[in-house]
């Protein structure tokens, strides 16, 4: 067998050992998700969606899924929590929930658990674990749906609105080479609901790991959900997640992804507009340096009238990093009355560094309101010259153009305790120091 077909089978008999217990209908679900797994293989680059993107490192190694949580202390997590430990809060060491780090309060019309259990008694929303996100072409959510181990279960009852964000910690912390987790989130905002969601994924060791998660939300009617992902794992580490939503007649979806971490990542962050006057946000920021490749793929599918689109992703590379994205935005035939809008902007630091980028749009209405547009480019000489003019000397002048060219797409970050952080860390990497998720 070649070294991919190895791993896949190395995965099947990953699949196999899996304790029983379970609900039917879960064990339904995950040998579906390891029929198509091992149908499908990992994706190549043949594959349109994976044209700039090898996942050769991923598929040439046989990883081991964790069969059981590492011991951190809670001062580990410190860094990671946004100055804002009061906030509801979930983790998940090596994708398995640690209760002993973990605080949710009680509140009526709020459940926010762990899926574990669910997924023993089958009680988790039958209807809906599983239907969201594509397992049946798209090759990790199938591999993350035949081995998922624990996750977050968040549903959000009719015109309950939370103050607080939740916050769901994803930790890999195992002092072993070639470890994997398989984190699985199931978010759901009954009729009215608002809410605020924040997953972070960081690792604490610098061993070679793999995360796959996926997390699929529902948006019923008039439904707000604040939706931001921190991809920060480490530099030796492998990332391929997805974020898959629904959305009903006139609810919101506002989307923030930043990934700066991992050897290789790629994040899919995709929604269907699925109810007339639907709305969606899909921002993100990816800053990365050395030999990192950072992917993002979105793809918004407008399937009703009167729904509205905004995308700006912005990236910063430097080195001999790499960086792609490819968005895509379709408009079938009834949905008419769209007004989307979709750019792209890179700015390279490096003569070695490169970005991949190819938004789309396929329109079969005809009458929408839809842009697009990429830019790739360096810092602007005239503006250097301008500031040193001024006073300040040459690492002043730059470090201070990268922080404006990210700070815009920032801003847009709807949760302020992560505006600021995020807003700190990119201002220090950019000075060369190390990376904090703290708002000092």
């Amino acid at each position: 067998m070649t070294q991919p077909e190895t791993a896949v089978a190395h995965y099947l008999e990953a699949f196999d050992g899996i304790d029983g217990g379970e609900a039917d209908r879960i064990r339904e679900l995950r040998r579906a998700g390891m029929d198509r797994f091992v149908a499908l293989g990992f994706p190549t680059m043949k594959n349109e969606d994976w044209h700039y993107t090898s996942v050769a490192p991923i598929a040439t190694r046989s990883f081991d899924r964790t069969s059981f949580p590492s011991t951190v202390p809670s001062t580990d997590l410190d860094p990671f929590l946004f100055d804002s430990p009061e906030w509801p809060r979930l983790v998940f060491v090596d994708g398995w929930l640690a209760p002993e780090l973990s605080n949710v309060p009680p509140r009526a019309g709020i459940d926010v658990s762990n899926l574990r259990p669910s997924l023993v008694d089958g009680s988790v929303d039958a209807a809906l674990l599983g239907t969201i996100a594509d397992h049946d072409t798209v090759g990790f959510t199938a591999l993350n749906t035949a081995l998922m181990q624990d996750g977050a279960v968040i549903r959000i009852g009719a015109n309950v609105e939370l103050e607080t964000p939740i916050h769901l910690v994803f930790v890999s912390a195992q002092p072993v080479p070639l470890a994997a987790s398989f984190p699985r989130n199931l978010v759901v905002l009954e009729r009215g609901a608002r809410a605020s969601v924040i997953e972070s994924y960081f690792g604490l060791r610098d061993e070679s790991y793999l995360t796959v998660p996926v997390t699929e939300i529902s948006l019923g009617e008039g439904a707000r959900l604040e939706h931001v992902k921190v991809q920060n794992e480490s530099a030796v580490a492998f990332h391929v997640g997805t974020i898959e939503a629904v959305q009903q007649r006139g609810s919101e979806l506002h989307s923030f992804s930043y990934a700066a971490g991992a050897e290789l990542s790629r994040t899919n962050v995709y929604t269907v507009l699925n109810g007339p006057g639907s709305s969606c946000t899909l921002n993100g920021m990816y800053m990365v340096s050395g030999v990192q490749h950072v992917d993002h793929q979105t793809r918004i599918v407008h399937a009703q009238p009167n729904t509205t689109s905004r995308e700006i992703y912005k990236g910063i590379l430097d080195g001999r990093s790499h960086g792609v994205f490819n968005g895509k935005v379709y408009v079938r035939p009834e949905a008419q009355k769209t007004d989307g809008k979709q750019s792209n902007n890179n700015l390279l630091l490096s003569d070695h560094a490169r970005v991949d980028t190819k938004p789309q749009l396929e329109i079969f209405a005809d009458d929408v309101k839809c842009t697009h547009g990429a830019t790739v480019g360096r810092l602007d000489e005239v503006a250097l010259f301008y500031m040193k003019s001024r006073g300040l000397d040459a690492e002043q002048a730059r470090t201070l153009l990268i922080y404006a060219f990210a700070a815009d797409v920032l801003e847009t970050i709807p949760v302020k305790p992560v505006r600021d952080a995020l807003e700190a860390a990119v201002f220090a990497r950019v000075r060369g120091e190390e990376l904090q998720l703290t708002s000092e």
